[in-house]
């Protein structure tokens, strides 16, 4: 019988895990856009926060003229945006929600609380897990992002949770468990993300021939979560997408998979996954995993279904770091294990640990510090609306600001939570508010004469000399582009604050705010 844990030992346990989301919060705050990979998530939650999910306001919704390479589902975003409302109102009643930028950091916020943390390998052994997962930059730092995959790994941490959480001593999780990992995992793969399916399927067959479960049970509970998983995507996303029957995940599956057009996104070596993309989500946690996969048959039998996974998905040409990332938290267990036996082992054994570690952090510093500087798109458009604001035309016909913005910029972090001058405003209670106020438009293609006899007042481009002297360059926008080491002569002749500055970060301009010529003359 499973001994209970001390009130102790669950405070540990909670402050662990609230260490992890702090830095993950923490990430949020510091890098506050997001990439194009996010895009449909995070403008799926605006528009449900913003719109409601009425058939009529469905016309309003951004992925009805951005609609992207294939659909993805609601059901992600419907759920966050429900979580994220009663937060954002209770932050606009407090006064600390003042924008539609401040609401875009709330869903950030809410996302990122929903991971586990398995407690089955012991005290010391939970705090290096957690150690080497506060030392990993990409783990936390995404978790908090809208990626289909991180909305994916919730349920798989939670099946994980499940399997795992139990006394060091038990033999098998019980058959209830293995039943509520089996459904969590079905559930992912059919509405978050398929690849799920390739660990899904390892798990079955070690569980099967360690006898945890029996074939038939194991049928029983895929079926029918199956068929409430299909149930339930198949009639949210048939609605948002207007389409019927939808099934985002096997369309997505089809097109990326069986036609193979995932390929077109760029292709990797075989075993790219082993060779680069692992190596940096885990940095110095991947020697540890072998080595506590070594001494512990635990660990053998915890990583064989994740090892068969990427070794399923190295098959495939296009390579991602982010569809691996299901197996982070495992190998950090792993890792944990490792380092657990070296800071037992000897002197030597316990400074390389410290010293593993050090190293994880210095590179997550770096790490964040270029991703930070990574957001041409959202820094130029926040820049933009600090420039101008005040410049609202309320109740005219014509709008007094009218920005495209490019392409690059659309990408890079300028989403629809920071069109703050244009509606619906978020003071007005989430609705649809009186007044034009400022356009912003996402048009793609647009020639530079084709720019120079629209509308458009402004520019957020890619390029500063769009046409002649039809536009002027008002600011531009950095943007990470590498790190440079520096040569500062001898070692011994160094002061303290250039080795801090050894490596220095080259910039490059990506974007630029230009103006048209003639608007200045009429707005000064």
């Amino acid at each position: 019988m499973a001994r209970a844990r001390s009130p102790a030992g669950l405070i540990r346990g909670l402050f662990l895990d609230l260490l992890l989301l702090v830095t993950s919060w923490a990430y949020v705050f510091l890098a506050p856009y997001s990439k194009v990979e996010e895009s449909f998530n995070l403008h799926a939650t605006h528009d449900v926060l913003m719109y409601g999910v009425g058939s009529e306001s469905l016309l309003k919704y951004d992925h009805r003229i951005f609609p992207g390479a294939v659909p993805r589902t609601f059901v992600g975003s419907i759920l966050l945006g429900w979580l994220t409302k009663p937060v954002a109102s209770l932050g606009i009643s407090l006064g600390l929600v003042t924008s539609k930028m401040d609401l875009q950091i709330t869903p950030f916020a809410s996302f990122s609380s929903g991971t586990a943390v398995s407690k089955r390998f012991g005290r010391l052994t939970s705090w290096l897990f957690s150690l080497l997962t506060l030392s990993q930059f990409h783990f936390l730092f995404w978790m908090s992002r809208t990626l289909p995959n991180m909305f994916a790994l919730i349920p798989v941490n939670l099946a994980y949770f499940t399997l795992y959480n139990r006394a060091p001593q038990s033999i098998h999780p019980s058959r209830a468990s293995v039943d509520i990992a089996v459904g969590l995992l079905v559930f992912t793969a059919v509405i978050f993300r398929s690849e799920v399916a390739l660990l899904l399927g390892p798990l079955c067959l070690q569980f099967l021939i360690q006898g945890y479960t029996t074939f038939a049970r194991l049928i029983k509970v895929g079926l029918s979560n199956s068929i409430a998983a299909i149930t339930l995507t198949v009639a949210v996303d048939s609605y948002f997408w207007n389409q019927w029957p939808l099934w985002p995940e096997l369309y997505g599956f089809y097109f990326n998979v069986y036609l193979g057009k995932s390929a077109e996104w760029g292709t990797s070596a075989p075993l790219s996954y082993f060779s680069a993309h692992l190596p940096k989500l885990l940095l110095g946690a991947l020697p540890l995993a072998v080595l506590g996969s070594i001494l512990d048959h635990r660990i053998r039998s915890l990583l064989l279904a994740p090892f068969l996974f990427v070794l399923g998905l190295s098959a495939l040409k296009h390579k991602e770091w982010r569809f691996v990332v299901y197996v982070i938290p495992l190998v950090n267990i792993a890792a944990a294990r490792g380092a657990r036996w070296m800071y037992y082992s000897c002197y030597m054994a316990f400074l390389s640990v410290f010293g593993l570690l050090s190293l994880n952090f210095v590179m997550t510093i770096f790490f964040a510090r270029a991703s930070i500087m990574n957001y041409p798109g959202g820094l130029a458009l926040a820049t933009f609306n600090k420039r101008y604001a005040g410049q609202e035309n309320w109740g005219f016909h014509v709008a007094v600001v009218h920005v495209h913005i490019s392409n690059l910029a659309a990408q890079t972090g300028a989403s629809l939570f920071l069109h703050e001058h244009a509606p619906p405003y978020i003071l007005t209670g989430f609705g649809p508010a009186a007044g034009r106020g400022w356009i912003y438009n996402k048009t793609e293609g647009l020639t530079p004469p084709m720019l120079a006899s629209s509308d458009f007042t402004h520019l957020i481009s890619e390029y500063p000399d769009v046409g002649d002297s039809e536009w002027s360059v008002v600011d531009q926008i950095p943007s990470f582009q590498r790190w440079r080491l520096m040569r500062r002569g001898k070692p011994w002749d160094i002061s303290l604050r250039e080795w801090i500055e050894v490596l220095h970060m080259e910039k490059v301009e990506e974007l630029w705010i230009l103006e048209r010529t003639s608007w200045k003359s009429t707005h000064p």
